[in-house]
């Protein structure tokens, strides 16, 4: 079985979302996101009356969080020996910031329903069927990823796992909220996602199985009978 490490998770998310909290460095990203092309460092520092070292740092720090992407231009039009430099321009990156407390996972769901439905459609197959064929699939994958340390795995995708006994309890439901409409559905989708990450890491000494509870993801796993 596989033992519990707690340990510190940063969320890149998170990070993202502290340094737009700097009134300086969200001035500038809201300035970049509102222009139609690529912004140089003097350009948004005299938009925004700011001295060039400054637009600078703060520049760099948002594309450091991937919330803007830096691109290389020649402003003169013109190329070849003597046309200058490129210039450092930044622009709005394609990242998306989300950040839940407590944490959900409703975009992973959304996926896995969509080609559940698109396969079902091309084949014939019962739509549940093949949501827990893709689910399982896509947890196995996750597993393989993260051999070493499942218990990991399951904080980073916002499970909250903690000891209870031999069991392992899932504090927090990623899905809650379709889980509330759809139950059996979202529940079943949710076993077989985790059925597929024990098996994807390996582990034989521990199972999935549906055990709902107030307060609690539906899903607990246990010593395998």
């Amino acid at each position: 079985m596989f033992v519990d490490t707690p340990k510190e998770v940063r969320d890149p998310d998170v990070s993202a979302i502290a340094a737009l909290d700097e009134p300086t460095r969200r001035r500038l990203y809201d300035h970049v996101v509102r222009q139609s092309g690529p912004v140089s460092r003097d350009e948004a520092a005299a938009a925004l009356g700011l001295a060039r070292k400054t637009a600078a740092f703060h520049l760099d720090r948002l594309a450091d969080e991937s919330l803007l992407d830096v691109v290389y231009e020649r402003r003169s039009g013109r190329s070849g020996p003597g046309a200058g430099r490129p210039a450092k321009l930044y622009r709005r990156s394609g990242k998306q910031v989300t950040f839940n407390l407590p944490d959900r996972r409703y975009e992973l769901a959304g996926r896995l329903l969509a080609q559940a439905v698109e396969e079902s459609d091309a084949t014939g197959e019962p739509v549940r069927q093949v949501l827990h064929r893709k689910a399982e699939e896509y947890g196995a994958q996750l597993g393989e990823q993260h051999r070493t340390d499942v218990f990991d795995l399951l904080e980073r995708y916002g499970f909250e796992p903690h000891r209870e006994d031999d069991a392992v309890v899932l504090s927090n439901c990623p899905f809650h909220a379709l889980a509330q409409e759809h139950r059996q559905t979202v529940c079943g989708m949710n076993l077989h996602l985790l059925r597929g990450v024990l098996k994807g890491a390996g582990e034989t000494g521990i199972e999935a199985c549906l055990a709902p509870a107030p307060g609690r993801c539906c899903v607990r796993l246990q010593p395998a009978a």
